[in-house]
């Protein structure tokens, strides 16, 4: 996009100027952390002090953009208004008005995630580039009142994975392929790629993502993340590009549990545009404190279920090596570990559910928009759409995933929809993780990030994933059929805390104490590529 350049070559600009580069050891001659690895209590705590502005913070994010996107392509579009906003959050702050722990704090969100304002709400589409929504997503409204600094949207896998069969994570029309970061040419994995690749080497403090089923766990364990897969309905879905309604959620991908807890806390919460958010079983004024749950003796008491019949045989044995170590860290730090086999195997109508889902859902979003300038109404106008114009690369990446949904005949006010909506909800309720955790009484279950998703994703379950280990040094290199690295040296894999609907403060208390004792993230090896960038090189000038 041009505006992306536009800025990035402002910023590289400003950046080139400057006469020597920090290492983020110092700012203003005080130590502080490389973004790498700032948290939000680091970057308030510098706020606070008049160490730094949140005008620097947005220069020094946006220069790091600069330097590792011609490579990563993570990034789709930074918000032209960020340092205006900056200033005034600034200007705020400098009068005594603090809007909370995300005041004046860069995040990014995936393009999915609709704003009004000038930046796009494309999916990675050229269909939608242009679309303009009535007003910011309910989610993006929560972040400004929390004070939060929108800095841009990310790149993603397109249409958040839902258009071919025959594509790759992280690829887009308009953003091109997102690599991840731990290796050269990596799959980012999908479809929050580029929020994963964000957060994981500090173009941001944290980025959204949205998962119908994998997509924000799955690119934070490849990231060295913590990811939080929200219960469908904690967080609203209005004006979020959708795929599923019975299974899309939003949520933070971050590198502390702690950090992810807080942005939970700014955007979960009922919402009258998005009906599934009335099933919180919270007063709307006492929703839990997830940053108060977290406890560095949480594991302490804690009923901790292993599903040993669905883990794969076919997992990796380093993979594996490391969740049985990570099963005994919690056994010695005072869990319980309970044998929680499922009942049933895992379902086969998914794909029905989110095909006539979809049909119904994309209509809806595409009804909301104040200026459509394609004109597509429909899956079947979009699809018509992506066959006929060249960029968006049909035959080569292909619309099997819509041919199938459309292939359906019916949306879901169909019975034929409701009765695998039914099957799906007993494979992971009764017969699956939600059967498991009632009969054991689990705090939580305990699987590979790589075997997680789907049992949770059927029955709009909570996820919080966080770093486990990384593949060593000379592990073999794997590519997929595109050619992107799917396992290589080095390359992180996750731990992932799977819980009843609406558990998540249990959720984030049991994976801070798995953090604190392991400190997997900040103990592992670094990205091949880092931005060096730093608050330093900004503050002050």
């Amino acid at each position: 996009m041009a505006r992306l350049g536009n800025l990035l070559a402002a910023a590289s600009a400003i950046w080139l100027g400057i006469t020597s580069v920090a290492s983020g050891a110092t700012v203003k001659g005080k130590p502080f952390p490389d973004l790498i690895d700032v948290t939000i209590d680091d970057l308030a705590s510098g706020l606070s002090s008049g160490l730094f502005t949140s005008v620097d913070l947005v220069n020094a994010y946006v220069a790091r953009i600069a330097q590792v996107n011609p490579i990563l392509h993570a990034v789709l579009e930074v918000n032209p208004d960020a340092l205006a906003i900056a200033a005034d959050l600034d200007a705020k702050r400098a009068a005594g008005t603090t809007l909370g722990p995300l005041h004046g704090i860069p995040i990014l969100l995936k393009d999915n995630i609709a704003t009004a304002d000038k930046m796009n709400n494309t999916a990675g589409s050229f269909a939608l580039l242009g679309a303009k929504v009535p007003r910011d997503s309910t989610l993006v409204a929560k972040l400004r009142k929390a004070g939060a600094i929108i800095l841009g949207k990310t790149n993603l896998s397109q249409w958040a994975n839902y258009r071919s069969s025959n594509s790759s994570n992280g690829w887009t029309a308009i953003g091109g392929q997102t690599y991840g970061a731990y290796y050269p040419n990596m799959d980012p994995s999908g479809s929050s790629s580029g929020s994963g690749v964000s957060s994981s080497i500090g173009l941001a403090l944290a980025a959204l993502g949205s998962e119908t089923s994998g997509s924000i766990v799955s690119p934070s364990q490849k990231g060295n993340l913590v990811g939080i897969k929200p219960t469908v309905g904690l967080t609203s879905r209005y004006l979020v590009i959708p795929i599923s309604s019975h299974q899309d959620t939003v949520g933070p991908m971050a590198r502390t549990v702690k950090d992810a807890a807080i942005i939970l806390q700014a955007i979960a919460g009922r919402d009258r545009h998005d009906n599934y958010t009335s099933a919180i079983p919270f007063d709307c004024d006492k929703m839990p404190d997830y940053v108060a749950a977290l406890d560095a003796n949480g594991l302490a008491g804690a009923r901790i279920g292993v599903p040993y019949n669905a883990l794969s045989a076919n997992g990796s044995p380093t993979e594996m090596a490391a969740f049985w170590a990570a099963v005994k860290t919690m056994q010695d730090a005072g869990a319980t570990i309970v044998s929680a086999n499922f009942t049933v195997p895992s379902p086969n109508t998914t794909s029905i559910v989110l095909g006539a889902d979809f049909v119904s859902d994309l209509a809806a979003y595409l009804s909301e928009l104040t200026y459509n300038p394609n004109n597509v109404h429909s899956l079947a106008d979009v699809r018509a759409f992506t066959r006929s114009f060249p960029a968006e690369q049909f035959p080569d990446r292909n619309t099997a995933t819509w041919d199938a949904a459309l292939a359906l005949g019916y949306n879901n006010t169909d019975v034929r929809f409701w009765n695998d909506l039914q099957r799906n909800y007993y494979f992971g309720g009764e017969g699956g993780m939600l059967g498991a955790i009632a009969r054991n009484g689990l705090d939580a279950l305990v699987m590979p990030t790589s075997q997680s998703a789907g049992r949770a994703a059927v029955v709009g379950a909570p996820i919080v994933t966080l770093p486990l280990g990384f593949y060593p040094g000379n592990w073999p290199v794997t590519r997929s059929s595109r050619g992107l690295v799917t396992s290589g040296p080095k390359v992180p894999f996750g731990l992932s805390f799977l819980g009843a609907k609406f558990s998540e403060e249990t959720l984030l208390k049991l994976a801070y104490a798995y953090e604190q004792k392991t400190l997997t993230r900040v103990n592992g090896p670094k990205p091949y590529i880092v931005p060096n960038v730093e608050i330093g090189d900004f503050a002050g000038f």
